[in-house]
């Protein structure tokens, strides 16, 4: 009898582009699914959210992404991101999930950065270079730092806000940032905005939830099943925008 995980590696190996986007290139098309082949996407963050939003990209087919984070994978993880599992604590988050993102295309073109987004780094990102950056920093000064740099280059922002303290995933929203309404990372942003007299200088949706707990949590606890969300809608944004434009 064969042994199964021979099998399945030698038809992993053989699996072809075409095989694994058929279903996708049946709902999109040809046309759509060669302009997402050859979209650049950066994303900013692969903890409960931006790791989702990676993977589901990879398999719309995307096929050129770079993903940036500085941390390492903690068994405080593996509740709600993707490539956490008890066999990568220890890890490097970002080389965890190019290696998980890569079991699902070899073929695509992975750029794994460890990194701190911040003021001494940024300059080493070139945004220009890029289609489209996702914001899922949880850091408000770094998050505000990427926002004001992505919205003046010539990249397309979609952001995340806040998905801790969530456990409806059906409240999650998408609107413009001056229009997210009952999230506190929007509103520590447009506090930081005014303060600092610095704007972001073109408009830029925002996944976010107005759902406020029924009773008092001095944490920060989230769950799988509204991060996952939030990081599916950003793909799904990015995905509709390549179609619709």
């Amino acid at each position: 009898m064969r042994n199964f995980k021979t099998y399945t590696n030698f038809a992993a190996i053989m699996a072809t582009e075409s095989e694994i986007f058929n279903r996708a290139e049946l709902l999109l098309g040809s046309e759509a699914m060669e302009r997402i082949a050859s979209t650049k996407v950066l994303v900013m963050g692969v903890g409960g959210v931006g790791s989702w939003c990676a993977e589901c990209l990879i398999r719309t087919g995307i096929r050129h992404l770079t993903i940036v984070d500085a941390d390492v994978v903690q068994a405080s993880n593996i509740n709600r991101q993707l490539m956490a599992t008890t066999q990568t604590v220890g890890a490097v988050k970002v080389e965890a999930l190019k290696e998980r993102l890569l079991q699902i295309n070899p073929q695509a073109d992975i750029t794994a950065i460890q990194m701190m987004y911040n003021v001494e780094t940024a300059n080493s990102i070139h945004l220009d270079d890029y289609d489209y950056v996702v914001d899922a920093i949880d850091s408000v000064k770094d998050k505000a730092l990427l926002i004001l740099q992505t919205t003046a280059s010539k990249a397309k922002l979609f952001s995340s806000m806040g998905a801790a303290l969530k456990l409806d995933p059906t409240k999650i929203s998408v609107a413009e940032f001056w229009k997210v309404k009952g999230d506190a990372l929007a509103k520590a942003l447009r506090n930081w905005f005014k303060k600092s007299g610095q704007f972001p200088t073109s408009k830029f949706k925002c996944v976010y939830s107005e759902e406020r707990l029924p009773y008092k949590n001095e944490g920060k606890g989230s769950i799988a099943q509204v991060t996952a969300v939030f990081g599916f809608t950003l793909a799904s944004l990015i995905i509709n925008d390549i179609i619709n434009n």
